[in-house]
């Protein structure tokens, strides 16, 4: 089984493409995560948000993938239900950051962030948020955007209580990772296919591969090719 995390503004619907090639092959399990879709109206930090997916997916060992937000959400779970999963897959993910003022400035972006967004709305704020470098070369497909979640409240508070600024520095605790894990990243976002190596040299049994010709959702831009990428590593 392959349990699939969403990212910020996503929902369990969206990445329609790649979700419905690797069920062709394998069962196929998403959530809405704290903020977003059903799940608008829960907040919860990264911590929390781990401990209520224990609680809801399966107990048997599955393999845990997760895009950026949800790649964040799916480091907290292995760290904390380790024996629950038979491998990871880190997709545009990120171990943190190091410094507390580093920390300290992000959150203080993102509380900024979530202000304007409950100002603007969320027609307006996805607008600006997919209009970022890091998505340029996002596909134009009116379903993925249908997708988007439109919960401004919950949205806010998902940057308020999870976002990258509220999360402990991970770089010396996944060294204890013992699963398989595949660290992918879009060769055109270079921020992100700098921390995936960062992962990918700390997580023991790891490798990172970057996807040529993609940006920050590489799954979305180039389904076919990361749907073969996570068959390859998880064959079932």
């Amino acid at each position: 089984m392959l349990v699939w995390l969403h990212g910020f503004t996503q929902t369990r619907d969206s990445s329609h493409v790649f979700l419905s090639i690797l069920a062709g092959t394998h069962d196929v399990v998403t959530i809405d995560l704290p903020g977003h879709g059903r799940n608008a109206s829960t907040s919860a930090s990264l911590p929390e948000t781990a401990d209520l997916l224990a609680d809801v997916l399966p107990v048997a060992p599955f393999v845990l993938g997760g895009y950026s937000f949800g790649g964040r959400v799916a480091l907290h779970l292995a760290l904390a239900h380790p024996e629950r999963l038979s491998g990871l897959v880190l997709l545009s993910a990120t171990a943190g950051l190091r410094e507390e003022d580093e920390r300290s400035a992000r959150r203080a972006r993102d509380e900024a962030l979530a202000d304007h967004l409950e100002e603007v709305g969320t027609d307006v704020f996805l607008s600006e948020w997919l209009a970022q470098p890091m998505f340029a070369t996002l596909p134009d497909d009116p379903r993925e955007r249908a997708a988007r979640s439109v919960d401004a409240s919950g949205l806010a508070n998902s940057l308020r209580h999870s976002g990258t600024g509220t999360q402990r520095w991970l770089g010396e605790d996944v060294a204890g990772l013992a699963m398989p894990t595949l660290v992918l990243a879009g060769a055109t976002d270079e921020k992100f296919v700098l921390e995936g190596r960062r992962l990918a040299d700390a997580i023991p049994r790891s490798s990172l591969v970057v996807v040529d010709g993609v940006g920050h959702a590489a799954h979305v831009e180039a389904p076919d090719a990361v749907a073969t990428l996570v068959r390859e590593f998880y064959p079932q």
